[in-house]
């Protein structure tokens, strides 16, 4: 049996999960998001929590188990309190700023880059150097703040470019003169 998948989702006040079909749509104060569910998988609901079981012993089912209680999870976590992720921009003349809902980067490029964010994802810019995406959908935040550090990497030198807040950068020694 599969530890994650044996834990029940506690479901918050205000939160409210349907089943149809092979989907489950989870309700809450920030949105609405639809979790697959896979086959083999059966989903209990009740007023404050959803249990997961599974129909059979097979490896597919067993994977299945433990990935649907956890998408679920990251569903009620993201319609009740949101998802973040926070970019720190590094470099002489590199910078960020908002124009209208666009995201505007300058990273050392002959021409400025222009980011817009999907429809459920809100951009900020603090500092100039210092970016926050935010959302319901865990895959999407993740996937949009992704999509701007590839843009300009840190490189390992002088670890200049796009990095995620806390994330260390490994340098090197670079040339030696003689």
């Amino acid at each position: 049996m599969s530890r994650i998948g044996k834990k029940p989702v506690t479901l918050p006040k205000g939160v409210k999960v349907t089943v149809n079909g092979a989907e489950a749509v989870v309700e809450g104060s920030k949105g609405k998001l639809t979790c697959p569910i896979p086959n083999g998988i059966n989903l209990d609901v009740k007023a404050d929590s959803i249990s997961f079981t599974r129909v059979s012993e097979e490896p597919q089912a067993r994977a299945f188990h433990g990935l649907t209680r956890a998408l679920l999870q990251n569903a009620v976590t993201g319609v009740t309190d949101g998802w973040k992720k926070e970019l720190d921009i590094v470099g002489v003349g590199y910078k960020a700023a908002m124009e209208g809902t666009a995201l505007r980067l300058d990273l050392g490029y002959s021409h400025p880059i222009i980011f817009d964010p999907p429809k459920g994802i809100q951009v900020t810019v603090e500092k100039n150097t210092h970016i926050t995406i935010t959302g319901i959908d865990r895959q999407l935040v993740g996937q949009v703040a992704a999509n701007i550090r590839q843009y300009r990497k840190p490189e390992p030198y002088k670890g200049k470019g796009v990095k995620y807040t806390g994330e260390i950068v490994r340098r090197k020694a670079g040339k030696t003169g003689k």
